[in-house]
């Protein structure tokens, strides 16, 4: 037996191999899932992501797919943890796990730099309890995008809309219980909605409005298809966008697409907060030049709503998420 030509072709073999791990290893492409519509600023920035990760040149494509083209942001969480979506852009319900439910809660933050802090803060115990939870279903948690608070658009204006007596409206709630807690606290009717089926509902009268979007949104959804008249800005629960990952993609890439992946959504995240801070009072005169009109509660009213939420909503809270992450959001936040 020639040895020399056996180890030859041994290494030649493996070489070969490698090669081809590496020409696998480096030729990805990624689906990226994303619930806001084609025109919105969070379109754009997956747009960016995918851009920002094709110009770092590591192999690594990325294919956007907007405004629930792959599935409504209640389905995407169990994709995207069984790996049938790599990347996903939406909010995450609480169907999968009620600990979730925490991602709801209202009037724990209180302002634009609450926002930063809280909720954009990787490091933050808001985002460690996130992480332990999502590493439960293999969803790794990349960047987060609070977008401001969210109001309730209606078709009228709620009768006693700043305190807690009965409104005479029914109102769309995502599949919370706390916000169907809160927003019943109110003085409205609560409906349980999915999020596609909102426009619709509101469009044909089936609810009479919604809690579920920005002042942004609101423009961009309704407002610029004249649908609704009132924006009502409780400033209790903020929007909040998600960029998450299932882990099994992330195992398949290497550190360098890895870091490429991270760093544009870092860098997305960092802008679409800026413009949604920098933004939010002139989508609001949008609002008013399209017609809607703005009620803000006066800082006593806002005041007593939030003692009044937090008195009542939040121990209620504590049966689904846990008093030991109640405890911890509490203890963070003093």
């Amino acid at each position: 037996m020639n040895f020399a030509k056996l180890t030859t072709g041994i290494v030649v073999g493996a070489m070969s191999a490698l090669m081809s791990t590496a020409a696998i290893a480096d030729d990805v492409k990624l689906r990226f899932a994303g619930v806001f519509p084609i025109d919105h600023q969070g379109t754009k920035m997956m747009e960016q992501v995918a851009a920002d990760v094709a110009a770092a040149d590591v192999g690594l494509t990325i294919e956007v797919f907007p405004a629930n083209q792959l599935g409504s942001g209640e389905a995407l969480f169990e994709d995207v943890a069984r790996g049938n979506i790599d990347l996903a852009a939406a909010f995450i319900y609480a169907d999968t796990d009620p600990r979730l439910e925490f991602l709801s809660m209202p009037f724990l933050v209180g302002g634009w730099d609450d926002m930063d802090n809280i909720m954009r803060n990787m490091d933050s115990e808001y985002n460690q309890i996130l992480q332990e939870i999502t590493d439960e279903y293999g969803v790794r948690v990349m960047a987060q995008n609070p977008e401001g608070f969210v109001g309730i658009v209606a078709t009228q204006e709620p009768t006693n809309w700043n305190n807690f007596d009965d409104k005479g409206m029914n109102i769309r709630v995502w599949s919370s219980p706390a916000v169907k807690a809160m927003v019943e606290a109110l003085g409205y009717q609560a409906t349980t909605m999915a999020w596609g089926d909102i426009f619709p509902a509101i469009q044909s009268g089936i609810v009479d409005g919604a809690i579920c979007c920005t002042k942004t949104a609101t423009y961009s959804i309704f407002a610029q298809s004249d649908v609704g008249t009132h924006f009502v800005e409780y400033n209790s629960i903020s929007e909040l966008t998600t960029f998450y990952a299932s882990q099994r993609t992330l195992d398949k890439l290497n550190d360098e697409q890895r870091a490429a992946l991270q760093a544009a959504m870092t860098k997305a995240s960092d802008d679409f907060f800026q413009y949604n801070r920098d933004n939010d009072a002139a989508f609001g005169q949008k609002l008013i030049d399209k017609g809607y009109t703005i009620l803000s509660l006066s800082d006593e009213e806002q005041a007593a709503m939030a003692a009044h939420i937090q008195e009542n909503i939040w121990p209620m809270m504590a049966q689904s998420v846990g008093q030991d992450v109640i405890d911890r959001l509490l203890a963070a936040k003093n």
